[in-house]
């Protein structure tokens, strides 16, 4: 259209040898340019182009890693509709790209997880509203990380990780329980698990954009003070290890939840305050014959009958299970064999907190209690 008009209007430029068409050939020269010019400019707005901005020369497999499409005009009030192949087993995780603008473009990410074995991003079809164009897919190589010489390796592969919070409380007698809440970037979270660990799971998973917050638990030896453990950062291309305490005894008690057995020594330790305590007030009431000390006495006698007070006991039906932690997600610990009588250490919710046989601590369901 732009070629055909451009041929018109040179012909109507050429000169006429009759000056009474002069007039005629400068307006008509004027609209066949302003006609010109605005054919161009609508040729170019609808050319906006779409390429691909980032995507990765080589990935790990299980690693997530993104790939990034931008636009070159600051696209920030439309948005276009990204559909990759659907017939490709390589699909996004997140089906709304992220947005950003920057420049004057506008770039779009999106995020894959590698497999075992070279993968392809499927081909991409991007519609606007002024018209819709293909990017062909890519071929991107996997390869598996050499964990040679880290023993303490997690599985975890990410731009960025940091243990934002941990906490230690006892599981059994002989074990430790450990949880972490961990804020990584661009990382695989489902691959996660703690070297040496007897037992480790995810409690629950939270993702904005590329950062996730993974709430995340291991069970080791009591014996172990400490821990270490590594991921892979893709950034840097090595390993960053961090130090985690596992020493019950060297944490703050407000951090101590107790989400197992209770410690029978301190339940003895402030047995024994109580009742020293008491016998003070009751010798100073004594001596001083002050009724000052008779609510303290009184307050002495309470918390110490509420410690001597045995614990509930519940009947639990054979096959119940019981679980690490007091959640619909927690792994299972174990299963009751039979039916079994035993107190109540704790309850949250509808769980009950038990010991079984053999020292055992955990979690069982209300469903789970006998009936009559």
């Amino acid at each position: 259209m732009v070629l055909k008009m451009v041929f018109v209007c040179s012909k109507v430029l050429k000169t006429h040898e009759n000056e009474k068409y002069i007039e005629n050939m400068h307006r008509q020269r004027v609209l066949c340019l302003i006609l010109l010019i605005s054919l161009l400019v609508s040729s170019l707005n609808a050319a906006i182009s779409y390429k691909y901005s980032y995507i990765p020369k080589q990935v790990y497999a299980t690693q997530v890693f993104s790939v990034t499409v931008f636009s070159d005009i600051d696209d920030s009030e439309n948005q276009p509709e990204f559909t990759f192949d659907t017939q490709s087993p390589i699909q996004p995780t997140n089906i709304v790209p992220i947005k950003d603008t920057n420049g004057g473009k506008t770039f779009y990410t999106f995020f894959f997880k590698a497999k075992n074995s070279d993968l392809k991003v499927p081909e991409l079809t991007i519609t606007d509203k002024e018209q819709s164009i293909i990017l062909e897919g890519k071929y991107i190589p996997v390869k598996t990380l050499d964990t040679t010489g880290h023993d303490e390796f997690c599985g975890l592969i990410a731009t960025n990780c940091e243990i934002s919070a941990s906490q230690v409380s006892t599981f059994d007698d002989k074990n430790n329980l450990i949880s972490l809440t961990i804020k990584a970037t661009e990382a695989n979270p489902k691959e996660i698990k703690t070297p040496g660990s007897i037992e480790s799971g995810i409690e629950k998973l939270t993702h904005k954009g590329s950062k996730v917050v993974i709430e995340y638990y291991f069970v080791i030896p009591a014996s172990k003070k400490s821990i270490t453990i590594s991921y892979y950062n893709t950034l840097q291309h090595k390993f960053i290890s961090k130090t985690i305490s596992t020493d019950f005894r060297n944490k703050p008690v407000a951090a101590q939840e107790n989400l197992n057995p209770i410690d029978s020594s301190f339940d003895k330790l402030k047995k024994y305050g109580l009742i020293f305590l008491m016998i003070f007030f009751l010798i100073m009431f004594i001596i001083k014959k002050d009724f000052f000390w008779l609510p303290l006495l009184a307050v002495g006698a309470i918390a110490l009958f509420t410690l001597f007070t045995p614990h509930e006991k519940i009947c639990i039906q054979e096959g119940a299970i019981l679980y690490i932690l007091p959640t619909s997600t927690s792994t299972t610990g174990g299963q009751i064999e039979e039916k079994l009588e035993t107190d109540v250490l704790n309850r949250r919710g509808n769980y009950y907190k038990i010991e079984y046989h053999g020292g055992i601590i955990g979690w069982i369901k209300d469903e789970d209690i006998c009936n009559d």
